[in-house]
């Protein structure tokens, strides 16, 4: 069975390869990300990861894999930081506070059946002055990331607590990642 990647995301492909698994396609699925009025983050993170990948097109003996990535603040879903503007005030609102990272999971086996998964991480962040907010901001590694920031970078150095995934975080939970590969049938180590 060979995997096809629906994401564009280099930090899906990296957490995979920790997996030992290199898909022989990879295919950016064109998915609507808008949250549904009302929608609840878990549903939400679900959502997109079936839709993504339902969206590229898979042969017959082909497996599909594709994820989505939220930042819960409570019950609302904090968007992506397109702007500086935006991630300044993203990070503002996540200074001082727990929130949480849902990382959803979606293959579709070579039979079309879907499976998913869902990781559930805690993050807590120490608070922030506006100096720390602004050099970071500088940085540029959190634009277009969801909460406005990436874990595995400068961020990193602002978490005071983690409970559950740290892939989940950066994008891809592998522990949930490699049992959905397992029960669909691709070979892993």
């Amino acid at each position: 069975m060979q995997l096809v990647l629906a994401s564009s995301s280099p930090r899906r492909l990296q957490l995979l390869e920790r997996l030992g698994v290199v898909p022989m396609r990879i295919a950016a699925p064109a998915v609507d990300e808008a949250p549904r009025k009302a929608e609840l983050p878990r549903a939400y993170a679900l959502r997109l990861a079936i839709a993504k990948a339902e969206a590229v097109a898979r042969a017959p003996e082909e497996a599909v894999l594709a994820g989505d990535t939220c930042i819960a603040l409570g019950r609302r879903i904090l968007p992506p930081a397109e702007t500086e503007a935006v991630q300044r005030d993203l990070l503002a609102r996540l200074s001082g506070r727990r929130h949480h990272v849902l990382s959803a999971v979606c293959v579709i086996d070579a039979s079309g059946r879907t499976r998913t998964r869902l990781a559930d991480t805690i993050v807590a962040f120490k608070p922030l002055s506006p100096a720390e907010i602004d050099a970071y901001v500088g940085t540029g590694e959190g634009l277009g990331k969801a909460g406005g920031y990436a874990i595995q970078g400068y961020a990193e150095a602002f978490v005071r607590f983690l409970a559950g995934s740290h892939s989940g975080v950066i994008g891809l939970p592998l522990f949930e990642t490699r049992a959905l590969l397992r029960a669909a049938g691709l070979a892993l180590g």
